[in-house]
C-alpha cells in the first residue's frame, strides 16, 4: 500500500513542478511576447485553468504523502508533503494580490500599468 501512495505522491509532486515550470519558463513568456493587450487578454482563463490543477495537484500530493507515512513511510514523507503545500499559502499571500489586479474587469488591458503588473507576476509565480 504505502509504495502506491509513495507513487501518487511523487508523480503528483512531479506533475506540480513540472506545471510550474513550463508555465516560468514557456507559457508566460510567449504570452508576453505577443504584446501586452493579448497577454492581459488571455491571463484570465490560463489562470483559471493553471489554478485549478494547481490546488488540485498539490492537494492530492498531501495526502498521497501521509497515506505513505501512514501505510509504512519514514516521517519525511510528511515534512514533504507540507513542503509541497506550503506553495498555497505563499500563493495567497504573496502573489494572490497581483493577480487580482490582472484579473479586474476595470483594468485598461493597453495600459503601461498593465505591462508591469504582468512583469511583477512572472517574477512572482512559483
Amino acid at each position: 500500500m504505502h509504495q502506491i501512495a509513495e507513487f501518487v505522491a511523487v508523480l503528483s509532486c512531479s506533475l506540480f513542478t513540472g506545471a510550474s515550470v513550463y508555465v516560468s519558463l514557456v507559457e508566460h513568456p510567449a504570452r508576453m511576447e505577443c504584446g501586452v493587450e493579448i497577454a492581459a487578454t488571455e491571463f484570465p482563463p490560463s489562470y483559471h485553468r493553471g489554478t485549478t490543477m494547481q490546488v488540485t495537484l498539490a492537494a492530492v500530493c498531501l495526502l498521497s504523502f501521509i497515506a505513505a507515512w501512514l501505510a509504512g513511510a519514514t516521517f519525511w514523507w510528511v515534512v514533504a508533503g507540507v513542503l509541497q503545500v506550503s506553495v498555497i499559502p505563499f500563493t495567497l499571500i504573496v502573489i494572490l494580490p497581483t493577480n487580482k489586479q490582472l484579473l479586474s474587469p476595470t483594468l485598461d488591458r493597453r495600459s503601461v500599468r498593465q505591462a508591469s503588473y504582468s512583469h511583477a507576476g512572472a517574477r512572482s509565480m512559483p
